[in-house]
């Protein structure tokens, strides 16, 4: 069966990206919106874009609105920026969720309606080309054709996806992610690990993707505890960026699995960063998972080093579930109960977590067949 490969049209690496990629910013449009936060507004990275873009003629209207993960009052927000300044292209910088709130804008200026008419439905339309420079390791959405959105109204992270939402330029410059905190680096990176773990072990899972995916998993295996705990470290702070290209890439063509899916109403629900709640399912999803890919599993132990060459699959795939909980307590990713979320709260939630889980598709993905029972006791095991 064929498959399709998908990446940004144009993809820039390395110290110095941002400057290097000026130039082909300026040529996509004349009067770009740029979506960030107040805290990255202040970087040494925005401040080199918005140079870079002012002195070759490029006047930039900025929209600070994205705190935290986006919701759908926030790209209203940005829907009003970009129309009212009469703006022709989009540039997203910071975390995960200005480069999410990129595309959403893009989609609410071309689609109209309201942001949960799309839920579930390929999103197409002449979209406003679009930039992503992400200033954390780990998101990938600058390679993506996906983007969380919160409906603020039900509390639902909405998966909102279409091909046309792929960034046109992607700028992975690991300069602007050096003044990361620990608990963002150790998130996002996380996150990172979340996204090439899953689409390995993906039904959707390709040649390229196995690649990539498999590239990943030894890039942050090695450098993550490095740059979480030294985040000067150039070298880290370099392979992780890459990393989380590569895993970026292997979810948009391979998808994700039952961590994703789980992840998500958590978040919604107790306010929990998308890559912290990542990495409290992790290791617990896939110990569950595993079965339904001994193999592959075995084969991401090897890879990542945790597991001998001559392990047979089932002990391989088990020393690489116990690496995965053994690098998020090195990166101190708490419980539940230790981020202060209230148990019985929790317990009272896991119904419609585990609703709203299996509605979102992403557990359908996993190599196992996956029930709303089996993702309750997941959730009952976080408490």
């Amino acid at each position: 069966m064929s498959r399709e490969f998908i990446i940004p049209k144009k993809i820039i690496t390395g110290e110095g990206a941002i400057e290097n990629a000026i130039p082909y910013i300026t040529s996509m449009g004349k009067k770009p919106l740029i979506v960030t936060g107040r805290i990255v507004a202040k970087s040494d990275a925005f401040k080199a874009l918005a140079e870079g873009l002012e002195s070759n003629g490029i006047p930039c209207t900025v929209f600070t609105g994205i705190t935290g993960e986006p919701t759908d009052i926030m790209i209203n927000e940005g829907l009003s920026a970009y129309r009212e300044n009469g703006c022709d292209c989009l540039i997203g910088i910071g975390g995960g969720s200005p480069l999410d709130a990129v595309k959403a804008i893009a989609v609410s200026a071309v689609c109209g309606g309201r942001l949960s008419d799309y839920m579930g439905r390929e999103i197409t339309g002449d979209f406003p080309p679009m930039v992503a420079i992400p200033t954390t390791a780990g998101t990938g959405s600058e390679a993506t054709k996906f983007t969380v959105i919160t409906d603020a109204a039900t509390d639902v992270k909405m998966l909102l996806k279409g091909e046309g939402l792929v960034p046109d330029i992607a700028v992975i410059d690991p300069e602007a992610t050096l003044t990361m905190p620990k608990t963002i680096t150790a998130s996002t990176g996380l996150d990172a690990l979340t996204h090439a773990v899953e689409a390995y072990t993906s039904k959707l899972a390709q040649p390229l993707t196995d690649t990539l995916a498999l590239s990943a998993v030894k890039r942050i295996f090695k450098y993550l505890p490095a740059a979480f705990e030294n985040g000067d470290n150039k070298k880290a702070r370099a392979e992780m960026s890459v990393a989380a290209l590569e895993a970026g890439i292997c979810i948009n063509n391979s998808s994700v699995t039952i961590v994703h899916g789980m992840s998500r109403p958590i978040g919604a629900l107790f306010h929990v960063p998308h890559g912290m709640s990542n990495a409290m399912l992790l290791e617990k999803c896939m110990d569950f998972a595993k079965d339904g890919a001994l193999k592959k599993f075995a084969e991401l132990g090897r890879a990542a080093e945790v597991a001998d060459a001559h392990m047979d699959d089932q002990a391989a795939a088990e020393k690489f579930v116990g690496a995965l909980g053994r690098l998020c307590r090195i990166c101190n990713v708490p419980t539940v109960s230790e981020y202060g979320i209230d148990k019985q709260k929790f317990i009272d939630a896991i119904p419609k977590m585990a609703h709203d889980s299996i509605a979102s598709g992403s557990p359908g993905n996993t190599q196992k067949a996956v029930t709303e029972d089996d993702i309750k006791e997941i959730y009952k095991s976080l408490v």
